[in-house]
């Protein structure tokens, strides 16, 4: 099977029949030209050493040459071969605050952004552990499977904004429980839950999920993410406010993130604008049994653009020799 890795250049082909088509006309215009100055048999007389044959040959080379060029620009590949290895890692599953309230500017640009930097960041530093997402505000659901390919995490976590789940709050504890939920079967010892909230929690009881998770030997930890001073939320270019006018005021709660970290046997950390918490997180996490994970297959393609860089490069060098002037043998006219 041939695919192409970047298939968006095949675009430029479109350019390979137009070639010889305004090449056609410019070569009907300058007849045009010739023919204003008096008998076209006559003017060409007077120009023996022009070729009009060459002229085709020439642009035939080049419109194959670019047409190679344009396919080994695409990077052909066929394939596939299957390959199976065995990893050891852990399963580390990131719940994510999208309420309101993290859109809060005590971090720059705001609340939600600087997570999702941090957790983009610790996908770089991740090898063979397992990485999922679980977006929640008033309720949960799983925005990514665990998974180690870190691009589509990425991917999947630029799409996340407070829109991406429709009930506002902040369900600490249903997001607990469908991380939970969210584990693969391979994963048994080295399992946790990164928790990331500013802790305003109006749903349900997470330390008690937290600890049903623990019995489970999941570790919970929390990062804490605002300040205890208090911050108003921007919405709509202005400041949210409640049904009596008054502007909201979002302010950590570290107490319940402590209080959840604790009863799931992690840690709580409060984020800071340089060291957001997942590292020292991570640090811990890799103290962790890691778990041998089988059947992590994926496909890896050879590469065939060389072959038509190549074929490319001997059409450009065939162009420029064949020159513009007519051959004494006349083997181009």
């Amino acid at each position: 099977m041939l695919i192409f890795a970047n298939e968006r250049y095949l675009l430029l082909l479109l350019l390979v029949p137009l070639m010889p088509v305004v090449y056609a006309i410019l070569c009907s215009l300058r007849r045009r030209r010739i023919r204003r100055f008096g008998d076209e048999a006559l003017v060409r007389e007077l120009m023996p050493s022009y070729s009009s044959a060459k002229g085709w040959v020439r642009l035939v080379l080049f419109d194959l040459a670019f047409m190679f060029f344009v396919i080994g620009l695409a990077r052909p590949q066929i394939g596939a071969k299957l390959e199976q290895r065995e990893t050891k890692g852990a399963e580390i599953i990131i719940c994510l605050d999208v309420s309101n309230s993290m859109l809060a500017r005590d971090y720059s640009p705001n609340r939600l952004e600087r997570a999702k930097l941090a957790i983009s960041r610790l996908s770089d530093r991740l090898q063979d552990d397992r990485i999922g997402l679980v977006i929640f505000a008033g309720t949960s659901f799983v925005q990514l499977p665990v998974t180690n390919d870190y691009t589509s995490a990425k991917m999947f976590l630029g799409s996340i904004d407070t829109g991406s789940v429709p009930v506002q709050g902040t369900a600490m504890g249903d997001a607990i429980n469908t991380a939970v939920r969210s584990f693969s079967a391979q994963s048994e010892k080295s399992r946790a839950i990164v928790l990331i909230t500013d802790g305003e929690n109006h749903e349900d009881n997470p330390v008690e999920a937290a600890r049903q998770a623990a019995g489970m030997g999941i570790k919970v930890y929390t990062i804490g993410v605002g300040s205890t001073r208090g911050e108003p939320i921007p919405k709509d270019g202005e400041l949210m406010k409640d049904k009596d006018g008054n502007i909201v005021v979002t302010r950590l709660d570290e107490q319940t993130l402590k209080d959840v970290a604790e009863a799931g046997n992690g840690a709580y950390v409060h984020a800071g604008n340089d060291e957001f918490g997942l590292n020292p997180i991570i640090d811990d996490l890799r103290k962790l049994e890691a778990e041998r994970l089988n059947s992590v297959v994926f496909e890896t393609f050879d590469e065939q653009y060389v072959p038509f860089f190549v074929i490319a490069l001997v059409l450009f060098v065939l162009e420029m020799l064949v020159g513009e002037r007519r051959s004494k043998k006349r083997l181009f006219e």
